[in-house]
């Protein structure tokens, strides 16, 4: 087990399967069929991303450096949390953007029964370490442990 620490932007604790992306997340390429096409495993549908296109991100504990897109992108995270399609938890290994921020923030404050804890400024050392099907335990703190 090895533990990390970064900044809490939405708050909250979850313990899920590691799902990992080394490039940036397009939010309205991947959770098009989710949010479009009723696709409620959240199948990851964008082609241009070869480590998320088609596995499922519902539940998840969604490991990546960055959000990449559309001005969207906010709005498609927080429809994805009020359609419950959302990963459980999101990792940035860099500092969030202010539209994957916003999504969240406004998900956690918004909408009721939504958990989806997100964490930035992991580090790099965090996604070189993280592996998909690892075991991601979020702690209300920041801290996340990676078993």
């Amino acid at each position: 087990m090895k533990t990390f620490k970064g900044r809490v932007i939405a708050p909250g604790t979850c313990e899920a399967e590691a799902l990992v992306t080394h490039g940036g997340l397009n939010t309205l390429a991947s959770f098009q069929k989710a949010l479009q096409f009723g696709d409620k495993m959240t199948t990851c549908s964008d082609q241009n991303n070869p480590d998320l296109y088609g596995k499922q991100m519902l539940n998840k504990a969604l490991c990546l450096p960055q959000t990449i897109g559309s001005t969207t992108g906010g709005m498609v995270i927080y429809c994805a949390c009020a359609m419950e399609r959302q990963p459980a938890c999101m990792l940035f290994s860099n500092p969030i953007d202010s539209l994957a921020a916003a999504g969240t923030i406004l998900a956690s404050v918004w909408l009721d029964n939504v958990n989806m804890p997100v964490v930035d400024s992991l580090g790099d050392e965090f996604l070189n370490y993280v592996k998909e099907g690892m075991t991601i335990k979020v702690k209300e703190d920041g801290v996340i442990e990676v078993i």
